[in-house]
């Protein structure tokens, strides 16, 4: 039975010690071929699991590429690769890295970007899953560290334009930091994982995300403007769709994040008041700064179109949906529902509490839903386990959840006198 927590948060930690540098200096970028050859050959050397991390340069950019790959290894050291310097080609680092699992701290976030470089890992660990299964109640890289290995990590490039060259110094010490330390976290909270007899759950969590492969493509993704909810008519969203897919394209094309090009508020409220000229358009308060002046043609063409389109060529304002309604609708349509729903969230809540972990690491809170919505026609505990590992519901977490749930879905509105 797993135990009550993270044992570390029943003792005060002492003062952290803060740093400011990598402890061998701050590596020089590998921005060559024979640079990326050598660096290579040291890391195969090396002994252990392979620290892992990105920056990338999401707020600035169109693309999600990595614009710096950080790699330490024990005795290895750290290395800094810049992949558009040597266009991408990182081959020899794929053998490399094959050799031991990879630490990465919200590997989500890093392995889409690493997979384009052709880097995929044969084993993960993920440091800020492994502490959101621990129980710690902040997972953040510096929190973990400061909380279990008593050091204070310098920050503050995290949100910086990586696809800046050349690097600042301060950005490169930063990044080094980053993995200075995920190999000592990773032996952190394995231990404490260990403890409370967490450790199987992690290692399926860890494989489920290695093994994930890319999210499908969102359908429609213009819908999720934001502010979108404010313009309920067919034509004010087929005027937010054309803005918005013209939008993507010059972002595309040019590798600028879209925000910046356009931001969504303008699009919300260029749909919302209609303009029928440029002159109109660029009365709004977005449209009057130099770079809409320039663009304003491009943004009246796409209203125009979206103006013209024969209704049958519209959005539909309440488009369908392959899940089930909003829950908050549940109670007065679908009292049935909103009755498994109820009582499986507040036994999942209990079983999470009990084993100290967020109630979404325990179950994801869709596969919840649409569970309640749709259960099996028989309802035991094998039909819901066979439900559970059709929605990707991991073994452990099927052990934990599955009786309560069978009774959940067995629950019945109750008649009022």
């Amino acid at each position: 039975m797993p135990g009550p927590g993270p044992s570390s948060a029943a003792v005060d930690p002492p003062v952290p010690v803060l740093l400011t540098e990598p402890a061998d200096g701050t590596p020089d970028v590998v921005a060559d071929r024979e640079a990326l050859r050598r660096a290579a050959d040291l890391i195969a050397a090396g002994t252990g699991p392979i620290a892992v991390d990105t920056e990338r340069a999401s707020g600035y950019r169109y693309s999600q590429r990595a614009y710096l790959v950080q790699i330490r290894r024990e005795g290895a050291g750290t290395f800094l690769v810049d992949p558009v310097a040597v266009d991408d080609e990182v081959e020899p680092l794929i053998e490399a890295l094959a050799a031991d699992e990879w630490v990465l701290h919200a590997a989500s976030q890093d392995l889409p970007c690493l997979a384009d470089l052709g880097l995929r890992p044969k084993e993960l660990f993920d440091t800020e899953l492994a502490g959101r299964l621990a129980g710690f109640d902040r997972v953040a890289l510096g929190t973990l560290v400061e909380l279990l290995l008593g050091y204070r990590l310098e920050k503050g490039h995290g949100a910086a334009d990586w696809s800046r060259r050349p690097l600042p110094l301060d950005w490169l010490n930063y990044a080094a930091l980053d993995v200075e330390l995920l190999v000592p976290l990773r032996d952190a909270l394995e231990a404490e994982l260990r403890a409370q007899g967490k450790l199987d759950w992690a290692l399926e969590e860890f494989e489920a995300l290695r093994t994930a492969g890319p999210a499908a493509p969102r359908k429609e993704p213009w819908r999720r403007t934001s502010g979108i909810h404010s313009v309920r008519t067919a034509r004010g969203l087929a005027a937010i769709r054309a803005l918005w897919e013209a939008r993507d394209t010059m972002a595309r094309d040019r590798d600028i994040a879209p925000g910046r090009v356009l931001p969504d508020s303008a699009i919300i409220q260029a749909a919302a008041v209609s303009p029928t000229d440029e002159q109109a358009l660029l009365q709004l308060p977005v449209f009057k700064g130099r770079a809409q002046r320039r663009l304003a043609g491009t943004w009246m063409r796409a209203l125009r179109a979206s103006a013209a389109l024969p209704k049958s060529d519209l959005p539909d304002p309440s488009p369908p949906n392959d899940g089930p309604p909003p829950a908050n609708r549940w109670a007065d349509k679908f009292p049935e529902a909103a009755a498994r729903l109820g009582a499986a969230r507040t036994a999942l809540t209990a079983i999470a509490e009990a084993n100290r972990l967020p109630v979404e690491n325990l179950l994801q809170p869709d596969l919840v839903r649409r569970t309640c919505w749709q259960p099996p026609e028989d309802i035991d505990l094998d039909t819901v386990t066979a439900a559970l590992r059709v929605g990707s519901a991991r073994e452990w977490q099927i052990a934990l959840t599955g009786e309560a749930l069978v009774t959940a879905l067995r629950t019945t509105v109750t008649p009022q006198s």
